[in-house]
C-alpha cells in the first residue's frame, strides 16, 4: 500500500480567505486570552504590512491601523478538515482524517481508475487549488511516513518499502510529529535527525521516553501495523458561512455563494452523487434565516450550474435585513447519472446542453414558466396536446402524421380540386364530454403543392374543413 498525504499548513487561515472577497487587503486571524490578545495566522497583504504571527494585538495594531480581524475559532478549521476529507473520498475508500492538519488517503489502489502517482498527484494539486488550500504531498508506504515527509519535504515520494528508513533519516526530530515532547528532548540533548534516533538502543529509549516512542517509529517505519478508523462521508451536506460584515444586496453575496456551491460540487464528487433539491438560508441578526429553495429536475453535480440555479433564485429573493452568515443545506442526493453523448459529438463548443439550459431558464424565469409540450391521450386535435412540466421525455404516441402547424379553429379549404395523399383516418371520441366528433381525416395536396391536413364528414369527400399545414 501506498499512502498520500496532504499536508496542510494554513488550513485555518485558508478557511477565512475562501470567503474573503478582498485578498489584496491585509486580514488577521485573532485569539487569546481577551487580555492578552494576539495574531494567530496573518494573509501576505497583512505580512507586506508588517504585521506578524504571533504579535500582541496592540502592536499589530500600531504598525497598521486598519486590517480586517477574524476572531480565531478552533472548531472551524476541524470543520473545513472534514470536509476535505468528504473531497478526498472521490480519490479512495481508504481516507483518515484524525491528525489535526492533514488527510490521508490510500492511493495505490485507485492508480489503475485515475493513473500513475504523477498524474494522481497533479489532480490532487488542481482540485486543492481550485478550492482554495494551500498544501503540500507526499508519498510514502505508511501512513505516519507519509505525514512526517508531507510537512518537510513537498513532491516527496517514496514507492518501495526499503527507500523508507532512508528517506526519514534525515527528517528533523522536531518535525517528525513524536508522542508529546520527545522531540525538543531529543534536540536538546543533540538528536537532531531521525537518522540518530534509529540508531539508539529500543531498551534506553524506552525507560526515557516510554512505549509511546518505540510504537511511533515502528508504525512509522511498518515495522508496526497502524489502525485507523477510515473516514465515511456523511449522507448530507450541510455548511455554514459567516461574512465578514453585514451585506444588503444580491450582487455581494455571490462570492461566496459561488464558493458553496463549488463545495457542494466537491462534496458530490466525493460520493460519486448529485443533488435534486438544496436550499441556501439567507441569516439575519435578530431575524428569522430567508430560505432560497433551489430544486432541479434532474440530480447534477457541475459546480457552474450549482451556481447559475443559485443565483438565479437568489436574484428572484427578497432580503429583509442584512446578511451576516450563509448557510447550504442539501438532504436529497440521488445518484448521479451523466447525459450519453456521441463519439463523434459534433456539438458546438460553445453550446448549452438543453437539460441545463432548462434549469437555468426555471431558475431565472420561475418554476412555472418553463414547460414542454406533450402528446395527450386525447385523439381529438384540439385536446391531443397538454403543457407538461416534470421536465420527463414520454414516449410518442403511435399515431400517422401530424402538422407540424395546426389551426386554431377549422376553416374550409378553399382549393377547387386537391388530391388525396392518404386517408381517411377516423376520430371519433368526446362522446363522454358533450362535445362529441366524428370525423374522417385526410392528408391533401392542393393545387400549388401544399399538404395539407383536412377532415370531411364520414363517408364522406369534399367540403373539406382544413384543420393544419404540414411543413
Amino acid at each position: 500500500m501506498l499512502w498520500a498525504c496532504i499536508w496542510l499548513p494554513q488550513l485555518a487561515l485558508d478557511s477565512v480567505l475562501r470567503r474573503y472577497p478582498e485578498p489584496e487587503k491585509p486580514l488577521a486571524i485573532v485569539g487569546g486570552h481577551p487580555q492578552r490578545r494576539e495574531l494567530i495566522a496573518i494573509n501576505d497583504a497583512a505580512a507586506q504590512a508588517g504585521l506578524r504571527a504571533g504579535q500582541r494585538m496592540t502592536l499589530a495594531q500600531a504598525i497598521v491601523h486598519d486590517f480586517a480581524v477574524v476572531e480565531h475559532d478552533p472548531r472551524e478549521a476541524e470543520r473545513w478538515q472534514c470536509f476535505l476529507a468528504a473531497w478526498a473520498y472521490r480519490y479512495s475508500s481508504q481516507v483518515y482524517a484524525g491528525w489535526p492538519g492533514c488527510i490521508l488517503l490510500e492511493a495505490e489502489g485507485s492508480f489503475s481508475i485515475i493513473g500513475p502517482w504523477p498524474q494522481f498527484e497533479a489532480q490532487l494539486r488542481a482540485d486543492l487549488q481550485a478550492l482554495g488550500f494551500r498544501h503540500q504531498i507526499a508519498l510514502a508506504p505508511t501512513p505516519r511516513a507519509a505525514r512526517v515527509l508531507a510537512s518537510v519535504r513537498d513532491g516527496l515520494a517514496v514507492l518501495q518499502h526499503e527507500q523508507l528508513s532512508n528517506a526519514l533519516g534525515s527528517v528533523p526530530v522536531r518535525r517528525a510529529a513524536l508522542p508529546d515532547d520527545a522531540g525538543d528532548k531529543l534536540h536538546h540533548v543533540g538528536i537532531r535527525q531521525l537518522r540518530q534516533l534509529f540508531a539508539l538502543p529500543r531498551d534506553g529509549l524506552r525507560r526515557r521516553f516510554g512505549q509511546g516512542l518505540l510504537d511511533h517509529l515502528d508504525r512509522m517505519r511498518g515495522d508496526a501495523p497502524e489502525l485507523l478508523g477510515y473516514y465515511r462521508p456523511p449522507d448530507m451536506f450541510d455548511l455554514r458561512v459567516e461574512l465578514s460584515y453585514e451585506v444588503e444586496q444580491h450582487q455581494a453575496l455571490l462570492f461566496p455563494v459561488r464558493r458553496l456551491t463549488a463545495d457542494l460540487a466537491a462534496y458530490l464528487a466525493g460520493r460519486d452523487g448529485g443533488v435534486q433539491q438544496f436550499v441556501l438560508r439567507l441569516e439575519h441578526e435578530g431575524h428569522p434565516p430567508t430560505p432560497v429553495e433551489v430544486g432541479l429536475l434532474a440530480a447534477e453535480r457541475d459546480p457552474a450550474m450549482l451556481f447559475e440555479l443559485t443565483r438565479g433564485r437568489l436574484e428572484r429573493a427578497e432580503i429583509p435585513a442584512p446578511v451576516v452568515a450563509l448557510r447550504l443545506i442539501a438532504r436529497q442526493l440521488p445518484p448521479f447519472v451523466p447525459a450519453g453523448r456521441d463519439l463523434f459529438d459534433e456539438q458546438p463548443a460553445g453550446a448549452v446542453p438543453w437539460e441545463q439550459l432548462r434549469e437555468r431558464l426555471r431558475a431565472r424565469l420561475g418554476s412555472d414558466a418553463v414547460y414542454r409540450v406533450t402528446e395527450a391521450t386525447d385523439p381529438r386535435p384540439e385536446r391531443a396536446w397538454k403543457l407538461d412540466d416534470d421536465g420527463k421525455l414520454t414516449p410518442m404516441l403511435d399515431r400517422p402524421p401530424r402538422p407540424a402547424w395546426l389551426l386554431p379553429h377549422p376553416i374550409p379549404l378553399r382549393d377547387p380540386a386537391p388530391r388525396v395523399l392518404s386517408g381517411p383516418e377516423r376520430l371519433e371520441s368526446g362522446w363522454w364530454d358533450g362535445e362529441d366528433a366524428k370525423r374522417d381525416y385526410y392528408v391533401l395536396e392542393t393545387s400549388l403543392g401544399q399538404r395539407a391536413w383536412a377532415f370531411a364528414p364520414v363517408d364522406e369527400t369534399g367540403h373539406w374543413m382544413l384543420q393544419g399545414w404540414f411543413a
